[in-house]
């Protein structure tokens, strides 16, 4: 029988986190899953990290290296997922233990093709900065069309059978490969295709290309620099993470001692700085 959800985990020489991130995976709460790994030109010894699992349900792409971010490579595995329902993983990122599992309950409505839950950065610190992503409220929806994507990859997930009507990863641009997909899915079926998971399943962490600072979306420099001038910050979104070590290593420690209970303070954390954030906008002399 087909898996609920083919997770696709694009990697490239990162075999630290690639473990971790995999981890993860079979934390999960859901267990009726595949993990599709593509390595995308991997020279170290990536292989043997993802072979050490001995899991029957990680199946290992060893390819050369595709141009750019390696959509080729991700369209290989892709065209042999069986699931039907496709997630996504960055290598450097985390899910938490129920990811799939509300991931999976949004498709319960077939008008659903495309689902994705509370987007949060994770800061090479330990700070915790959730997005307050909803694509039902029509400005937003209407910016994410036009103009930038808010929403990482690891966050989405959508029907297979959606990618037999828009096609599979674009080829034709170098970056914001998935911004692409997930707007041809909702051109192609509709606002009303899109699902919003309105709680935190997964981490999203800094790139190691990426720099320091000025990476993300604009709100997550606002809320940052919030948390930097003695703003209120609820405390469970603060996980003070040792400087100069793996910042991934590091909160999946945290995260591995009570799975529950780390989404548990993680969503609560969330939900406090929202309402401090809707609370604040009429205070102080702030006004539409």
């Amino acid at each position: 029988m087909a898996p609920r959800f083919s997770v696709l985990l694009p990697t490239h020489n990162r075999p630290d986190v690639l473990e971790l991130a995999i981890r993860s995976v079979r934390a999960q709460t859901l267990t009726d899953w595949e993990l599709l790994v593509v390595g995308d030109g991997c020279t170290d010894h990536t292989a043997s990290v993802v072979q050490g699992f001995s899991d029957p349900r990680i199946r290992w792409f060893d390819l050369p290296k595709a141009a750019g971010f390696g959509y080729a490579n991700r369209n290989i595995a892709l065209a042999q997922a069986t699931g039907d329902l496709v997630a996504f993983l960055g290598h450097d990122n985390l899910l938490l233990s129920d990811h799939l599992e509300r991931l999976s309950g949004a498709f319960r409505r077939p008008t659903v093709q495309l689902a994705y839950s509370r987007p949060v950065f994770a800061q090479d610190d330990g700070l915790m900065v959730p997005l307050f992503v909803n694509l039902t409220v029509r400005p937003m929806m209407k910016e994410f069309m036009t103009s930038r994507n808010t929403i990482p990859a690891n966050c989405v997930a959508h029907r297979r059978s959606a990618l037999d009507r828009v096609g599979m990863w674009p080829l034709e641009v170098e970056s914001a490969g998935d911004w692409h997909l997930w707007k041809r899915i909702i051109n192609a079926f509709g606002h009303k295709s899109v699902h919003l998971v309105p709680v935190p399943t997964c981490l999203h962490f800094r790139a190691c290309w990426r720099k320091e600072t000025g990476w993300g979306p604009e709100p997550l420099a606002y809320l940052t620099a919030l948390r930097d001038k003695g703003g209120y910050w609820p405390q469970q979104l603060d996980l003070r993470l040792a400087p100069h070590k793996l910042p991934q290593a590091q909160v999946w420690s945290l995260m591995s001692m009570n799975l529950p209970d780390f989404s548990k303070r993680l969503r609560k954390g969330t939900s406090l700085l929202h309402d401090y954030l809707a609370w604040n906008a009429g205070l102080r002399g702030n006004s539409p």
